[in-house]
């Protein structure tokens, strides 16, 4: 049985149980408390030395790295369709992947931090920073039904959860009509499980 090591509320462990979902994949969930420490414990520092959320437990071959947990499992459970073989549609989609490693990372995910956690950064940077993101993905969505064009890859479900939580962090989608468009496609997808929502931000 595949364990997927996750905190309900990170974007980063959705995205992962997300894939395993829509792959229609058996997994159980295993709750990590980061409030109180879990992650920094001997234990799960086996695991992932870096303390972090989520860990994928694949009948022992442990994989850490919300993106990396995407591309194992696309690798070993699917036949090419959420990760492209193709050269420009690989390197399309490892581009997305840094773009919610580092953009949507420093961009949405982190104004959702400041209000769901109280993270010390600056919300009118932040918010700032996320709408020009979201400004130039609406740009990429537009004409495109998915991320990379008419089929949904694992660049969609890397940028999914961040972005529709955005709101949370007082990020608001209402400009961003390819985006929205989008969403729902994603929501439509069979297999599709949504992230537990919180009431803060916009969202309140």
């Amino acid at each position: 049985m595949i364990k997927l090591h996750r905190f309900a509320l990170s974007g980063h462990a959705h995205r992962a149980e997300l894939f395993l979902s829509l792959l229609g994949l058996d997994y159980s969930l295993v709750d990590v408390d980061l409030k109180n420490g879990e992650q920094k414990t001997d234990k799960f520092l086996k695991m992932n030395p870096f303390g972090q959320v989520p860990v994928l437990d694949d009948n022992g071959v442990i994989i850490s790295d919300s993106n990396a947990i995407l591309i194992y499992l696309a690798k070993k459970y699917d036949d090419g369709h959420w990760l492209p073989e193709d050269p420009l549609a690989s390197a399309k989609t490892q581009q997305w992947l840094s773009i919610a490693a580092g953009p949507i990372s420093s961009g949405p995910a982190t104004a959702r931090l400041i209000t769901l956690f109280g993270a010390n950064y600056n919300a009118d940077e932040v918010i700032q920073r996320s709408n020009e993101l979201l400004t130039v993905i609406d740009s990429e969505l537009n004409g495109n039904s998915f991320l990379l064009g008419d089929g949904p890859t694992i660049a969609d479900v890397a940028a999914y959860s961040y972005i529709a939580h955005a709101p949370e962090g007082n990020v608001s989608l209402a400009p961003h009509k390819n985006i929205l468009s989008w969403l729902k496609r994603v929501e439509s997808l069979k297999g599709f499980i949504a992230m537990q929502s919180s009431k803060v931000g916009l969202a309140a």
